[in-house]
């Protein structure tokens, strides 16, 4: 049997670091109880109204090191929480959600954008009612640091879009009830 020599052990020591140094894609789980995506439009030009649904689950993949990552959320649309039950009924019918057919939207992206260390933008493709349109997630604030009740890390972040109901199929009273939602995400989520 051969020795090594110098050179094979000074590479085999280099290998070693080169697959410590460089960080693994990690997983965070998001957490329903501090996730939740708000909408708002504009009925009749008397006021904007505000709702959010309130069952979101999913997960965020991110490789800090490659600056690169990876989220796919489902919302459970008959959770949707407009103040009222009496509306909460309304929206959840054939002329909005039509939650019994379509029990659910999914997010998944397609690229997330950085801009040196944190993530700014997420492209992807926004579900609604069976129909897929492309979305782009702006951030506005981003944090990932260890969670004190959790002992793990997690991220925070907030993020929008702006979509046209027409385009999902649920666009009854438009234009008169604003066409144009915005879109507000709250998300924590905790490494698995």
């Amino acid at each position: 049997m051969k020795k090594p020599t110098r050179l094979t052990i000074v590479a085999a020591f280099i290998a070693s670091l080169t697959g410590t140094a460089f960080a693994a894609p990690e997983t965070f789980i998001i957490d329903g109880n501090h996730t939740y995506p708000r909408f708002s439009y504009n009925h009749f030009g008397y006021s904007k109204q505000l709702s959010r649904f309130n069952k979101t689950t999913g997960k965020v993949t991110l490789d800090r090191q490659e600056k690169t990552g990876a989220v796919d959320i489902t919302i459970d649309m008959k959770s949707v929480d407009t103040g009222s039950s009496l509306f909460n009924t309304h929206i959840q019918s054939e002329d909005f959600l039509d939650t019994t057919k379509y029990p659910t939207a999914t997010f998944k992206s397609t690229k997330v954008r950085f801009d040196g260390d944190k993530p700014v933008a997420i492209d992807g493709n926004l579900t609604i009612k069976g129909i897929t349109k492309p979305v782009t997630l702006t951030i506005e604030s981003f944090l990932l640091m260890p969670h004190p009740m959790a002992k793990k890390d997690a991220i925070g972040a907030n993020a929008s879009t702006r979509i046209k109901r027409t385009d999902f199929n649920a666009g009854k009273y438009a234009p008169n009830v604003g066409d144009e939602v915005s879109i507000d995400i709250a998300l924590e989520a905790i490494k698995e």
